[in-house]
């Protein structure tokens, strides 16, 4: 059995009164969660489903999904992950090819026309659970799988990637990389080790990001396994993530990039923040100017990390102690290495390790990569990110390799581009991606958010605005203004979204 497996068993059965989830003002105890996970479970072993069978579940950050994450996890069953957010068809396309003897999902999603057709084309059977553990049943004419039986050994979660620049993928996280990666990440709370007792403890976990990303579904599990209450937002707006943490006065609150800026431009009262003692962000790049600006204005540090869902989750990162203490000295730094991780930057085209301090592309090794990665071995972990490891493990991510805009034989990396635009007054947030173009092969094209009240600065001023901080050939040839991005789960801007939309501003 896993470790993953026992801490999840040990917490459930200490305190059956205790409020574990609070969501939309109201508490649920882990008693509430222990009846659901265990009608879920009878329900499975009604369909004799045995330990490592893959276990469909389309997660929505309510309460009944995280009594259907513990029941498959806490019974050692592989929890296969299904997005309900995507468009029927695409849905729809999930779940009659991946081959689920059961998917786990919502009131709300079983009722989508269509979808029990695509339940029967798939031959899966449907365990229906209340968004608020109201209840579980199973989905008339779906009580029993017609499909074959397929087993995952040894994996605890079949997940998603977030699909920044292509369509997601499906990576198998086996529950051996979920107890290492756990273990790298208690070195961010003060005094606790991954092996303690088990326990029950104080304070508050916000799970903001969706469970269908590793930055959700990893604060979920991390803050069950540490018996720690979790305040769940379903979304992210302004006013319920200050609303959650007024109500819970969390000493650590989450918030990726986008919503940091939402929350400068909203100029919210300082005195909602007071029981901050930092921030964690995480899922996209992190400008250092928006760490200083929120600093600055409110005390708050920005905990920036570094991961993906490929890792099972975050490999650098910041602590609040290395933050006061470096900070200025590391600016700009995704934190530092994990103690459980080997990292090394090497030239992209030898393959050589370069000088620390020297950029390449970042290399990594750590038993949470996998049984191919292990410390100690010879192979390593090649990413596509450009990135720099100083002397003291700081890890400094430059930017990613694999979406650079190729214009006229001149690489172009869209984040300096993002960077540059970022310095504009009237812009709040920006994304740039290449998009064809018949004389140089690809252009870069920016779509852009305005602060609120701003006006659109004109295409040429804002090209002149860019020049004066990028070479030319960096310098956007297309500029649409938008209300909001197409966007990944984990609110990432979506590549092909953006992509999209210039091609239906062209036509």
């Amino acid at each position: 059995m896993a470790q993953i497996t026992e801490k999840l068993l040990a917490i459930m059965a200490l305190d059956p009164a205790r409020a574990e989830i609070d969501f939309e003002g109201k508490d649920y105890s882990w008693g509430d969660l222990a009846r659901v996970v265990g009608a879920i479970e009878a329900a499975l072993e009604s369909m004799q489903l045995p330990a490592e069978a893959r276990t469909g579940i389309m997660l929505r950050n309510r309460p009944g999904h995280v009594a259907a994450i513990l029941a498959v996890l806490s019974s050692d069953r592989c929890l296969v992950s299904l997005n309900p957010v995507l468009p029927d068809a695409k849905l729809f396309e999930d779940i009659e090819g991946l081959n689920l003897p059961v998917i786990i999902a919502d009131e709300t999603d079983v009722a989508r026309p269509g979808i029990a057709e695509s339940f029967a084309r798939g031959g899966t059977a449907v365990i229906v659970i209340g968004p608020r553990l109201e209840g579980v049943r199973l989905l008339a004419g779906r009580e029993i799988p017609e499909c074959a039986l397929e087993m995952s050994p040894g994996v605890a979660i079949e997940m998603l990637t977030s699909g920044t620049t292509g369509a997601p993928k499906r990576i198998p996280l086996t529950r051996a990389a979920f107890d290492e990666s756990f273990a790298g990440f208690t070195r961010y709370e003060r005094g606790r080790e991954f092996a303690d007792q088990s326990q029950l403890r104080s304070g508050v976990t916000m799970v903001a990001n969706p469970l269908t990303h590793i930055g959700g579904i990893y604060g979920c599990i991390g803050a069950l396994m540490a018996g720690r209450k979790i305040t769940l937002l379903e979304r992210f707006s302004v006013e319920t993530w200050l609303d959650a943490v007024r109500r819970n006065r969390p000493k650590v609150a989450p918030a990726v990039p986008s919503a940091v800026r939402m929350l400068l431009e909203a100029d919210v009262d300082p005195a909602d923040l007071s029981s901050l003692s930092a921030m964690i962000s995480g899922t996209a790049p992190l400008a250092p100017e928006l760490v200083d600006a929120f600093y600055k204005k409110y005390g708050v540090p920005i905990l920036g990390n570094y991961g993906a869902t490929e890792f099972a989750g975050a490999i650098a990162g910041w602590t609040l102690d290395e933050f006061k203490q470096h900070w200025q000295a590391k600016h700009g730094s995704v934190g530092r290495i994990h103690a459980n991780i080997a990292a090394r930057v090497v030239d992209p085209e030898s393959g050589a390790e370069v000088p620390l301090g020297e950029e390449g592309l970042l290399e990594l090794k750590g038993d949470q990569l996998g049984p191919d990665y292990r410390l100690g071995g010879k192979a390593w972990l090649r990413t596509t990110d450009r990135a720099v490891l100083d002397p003291d493990n700081f890890l400094f991510i430059r930017g990613r390799s694999d979406n650079a805009i190729i214009r006229g034989g001149f690489k172009v990396h869209p984040d300096d581009v993002v960077k540059a635009l970022h310095q504009h007054p009237a812009i709040r947030e920006a994304a740039v991606v290449g998009v064809p173009d018949e004389r140089l092969g690809a252009v870069p094209a920016a779509a852009i958010i305005l602060r609120d009240g701003a006006a659109a600065p004109d295409p040429e001023s804002l090209k002149a605005f860019l020049k004066e901080r990028l070479i030319a050939y960096q310098v956007p040839v297309h500029y649409r203004i938008v209300a909001d991005f197409p966007r990944t789960p984990s609110m990432k801007p979506s590549a092909p979204g953006l992509v999209a939309l210039f091609e239906e501003q062209a036509a």
